[in-house]
């Protein structure tokens, strides 16, 4: 344990930030248009949005790395136009913690927005606000405890990848070791005392993170019911 550093913790919040940013920003879009519009293939589109929560990782990762690589769609583009490199780096652990994360936004706020009364939205658009306006004054407000929701265990599922993020990004120490990267090759390695010490870590973060999840939701609730007396 003497060479312990803290490299994976830090590269794992710095991730799972990261990659939380990018889902809650476009899980709120994509869930607030999709409950307000109803269009031909809609279901199609859902699905597919979905579908990294049931696929295997390794299964996701191995998408990813076709879309990324440097013979890929994407990182082929990049790395002939702007000689970027995505995969085996920091911003590969980023992409895939954004794919397999993304459900979990999504599903929250799309649940979030279809619990909304349209008529309170209606009534402010009577009142001359903008579609920009309803958004931030009513939809969003109203939307709040779904949205942070998904938004807690969004970074809570960001922080814990592990299959999709080593089909990307590999095993670089110092670069790509996340705290589930550096649990697997510590376990390889024989080194059970430093695997033992980030898997308390990592419990403890998860654990911590939907305690205050459960305990905000609580309060809620109660904040809510008392409000209505």
């Amino acid at each position: 344990m003497s060479e312990l550093n803290y490299t994976p913790l830090v590269l794992s919040l710095k991730v799972a930030a990261i990659s939380t940013s990018f889902v809650f920003i476009f899980g709120l879009f994509f869930a607030y248009f999709f409950s307000r519009k109803s269009f031909f293939g809609k279901s199609i589109v859902e699905s597919f949005f979905l579908l990294p929560l049931v696929l295997p990782p390794t299964v996701v990762g191995f998408g990813l790395l076709i879309l990324f690589g440097k013979k890929g769609w994407i990182g082929g583009w990049l790395w002939d136009t702007f000689d970027i490199q995505i995969v085996f780096t920091w911003m590969a652990a980023v992409i895939a913690s954004i794919v397999v994360s993304f459900p979990l936004m999504y599903q929250s706020a799309a649940a979030a927005f279809e619990n909304i009364d349209i008529r309170l939205e209606n009534a402010a658009r009577t009142m001359g606000a903008s579609e920009w306006r309803v958004f931030w004054t009513v939809s969003f407000p109203l939307a709040w405890p779904g949205l942070l929701a998904g938004l807690v265990l969004s970074f809570a599922r960001g922080l814990g990848e592990f299959g999709a993020t080593l089909m990307l990004a590999g095993y670089i120490p110092g670069k790509t070791d996340t705290i589930p990267m550096a649990i697997y090759f510590a376990v390889e390695a024989g080194q059970m005392e430093k695997a033992t010490f980030w898997v308390i870590i990592i419990v403890a973060l998860g654990f911590s993170t939907i305690l205050w999840l459960n305990w905000w939701s609580k309060r809620s609730m109660r904040r809510f019911a008392n409000d209505r007396r």
